[in-house]
């Protein structure tokens, strides 16, 4: 599966959940930790995990699996690693505190087409 094809299924599992202000970024060049970064926010603990546990099930829907999440107990910054793709979940609360978007404000916003097939 193409790495843009999986940001799409984790973006769409993310808005499936209700995560709110997603953005994805494309780290090609900037980092080698992951080819993209897609970072969202829940309101509470409980949807931060459920956002979380629907990437894990949406990936394994199809066969595919999360190689790692870190956070999940106490649901501030939960973070999805697809290796490809991390997936930062934060609470709202923690996210304007790391400010990732502008730690890696070299990195390009990739749009993210939620909700259109293709």
């Amino acid at each position: 599966m193409e790495t843009k094809e999986l940001l799409h299924i984790v973006a769409k599992s993310c808005d499936d959940k209700h995560a709110e202000n997603m953005i994805a970024l494309d780290m090609k060049g900037i980092s080698f930790i992951a080819d993209y970064f897609l970072i969202c926010e829940g309101t509470n603990e409980r949807q931060v995990q459920a956002i979380a546990k629907g990437i894990k099930d949406s990936l394994a829907e199809k066969g595919l699996n999360v190689d790692r999440i870190e956070g999940l107990e106490h649901a501030r910054w939960v973070l999805v690693d697809l290796g490809s793709i991390v997936c930062h979940v934060f609470h709202k609360d923690e996210r304007s505190y790391y400010n990732l978007e502008r730690l890696w404000g070299d990195a390009p916003q990739v749009p993210l087409q939620i909700g259109q097939e293709g």
